[in-house]
C-alpha cells in the first residue's frame, strides 16, 4: 500500500508540474497577443497624427500646337495640362517662369506626331518628357523643381 500512495505522489506532482506548465505557456501566450494589440494601437495612433497634405497643383493654361507632320498632312493638338508638385516653392518658380515653361513645352509638342499621342501609352511617354525637359533648370542657382505628375486636363489631337 506505500507503493500505491507513493506512485500517486509522483503522479500529483507530474499532473501540478504540467498544470503550472501550462498556465505559464497561457499567460506568455496572452501576454504576446496583448503586446501585438498595443503595438497595432501605437501604430494606428502614429498613422493617424501624419498630418493630410493637400496636393499642390498649378495650371498651365490650354494651347494649341501644330504638330510634325505626318502621312495625314498638318495636325493639331490642343492640350491644357497641370501639374502637381510638390511643394509651394516649385509651384512659384513654375508660375515666375510661365513663358518659359510654356515655350519648352510648345517646342516639345510640335516635335511630336499625332500617331504618337492617341494611344495611352504616348500620353504616358509625353508626360515623362515633359517632367524630363522641366527638370532643366530655369535659371541660375534655380533649386531643383519637385515634380511629382503631368495631368492633361484638355487633350484634343485632329
Amino acid at each position: 500500500m506505500a507503493e500505491a500512495s507513493g506512485g500517486s505522489k509522483k503522479l500529483l506532482w507530474i499532473m501540478i508540474v504540467l498544470v503550472l506548465l501550462s498556465s505559464a505557456g497561457a499567460a506568455a501566450a496572452i501576454y504576446l497577443v496583448l503586446d501585438q494589440r498595443g503595438e497595432n494601437a501605437d501604430n494606428d495612433e502614429t498613422q493617424q497624427k501624419v498630418e493630410h497634405v493637400p496636393p499642390v497643383f498649378t495650371r498651365i493654361d490650354p494651347f494649341t500646337v501644330n504638330l510634325a507632320d505626318d502621312r495625314y498632312g498638318s495636325r493639331l493638338l490642343y492640350t491644357g495640362i497641370t501639374l502637381r508638385v510638390g511643394n509651394e516653392q516649385s509651384k512659384a518658380i513654375i508660375e515666375e517662369h510661365m513663358p518659359q515653361v510654356r515655350s519648352r513645352l510648345l517646342i516639345l509638342l510640335s516635335g511630336k506626331q499625332a500617331n504618337e499621342l492617341t494611344s495611352t501609352e504616348g500620353k504616358e511617354e509625353l508626360a515623362q518628357a515633359i517632367i524630363s525637359r522641366l527638370h532643366v533648370p530655369l535659371t541660375e542657382n534655380q533649386p531643383p523643381l519637385d515634380l511629382r505628375e503631368v495631368l492633361f486636363t484638355e487633350f484634343i489631337v485632329q
